[in-house]
């Protein structure tokens, strides 16, 4: 299957579970993106002390995980990007729903 994962929250928790989510999906054998939008394109940097969020997004990106942020969301934020949130366009969004199986929206 193709899993689409759309994060659009810095909420720790929720972030914490949507990349859990891809991991376990990613050790099932499928194929999984995920798009950060809004608030979810801070994901870089959201710090918990309970939901290690930066671990799982690693876990992802090492097992072959494919992470895109939206390009306008991290302009507003006055960010370029990095590693874990490289900037993409909506085109990038556009695509990701198209392709895939299922889209779930966190």
């Amino acid at each position: 299957m193709k899993l689409g994962v759309v994060v659009s929250t810095n909420d720790p928790e929720v972030a914490f579970n949507a990349m859990r989510l891809a991991n376990f999906a990613t050790n099932e054998g499928d194929e999984v993106a995920v798009f950060l939008m809004n608030a979810g394109v801070e994901l870089d940097q959201i710090e918990d002390t309970k939901f290690n969020i930066r671990g799982q997004t690693e876990v992802f990106m090492a097992a072959g995980g494919r992470i895109m942020a939206c390009g306008t969301c991290l302009k507003l934020r006055n960010s370029e990007g990095s590693e874990i949130c490289p900037m993409s366009t909506m085109n990038d969004l556009y695509h990701l729903l198209l392709d895939s199986d299922r889209v779930i929206s966190f």
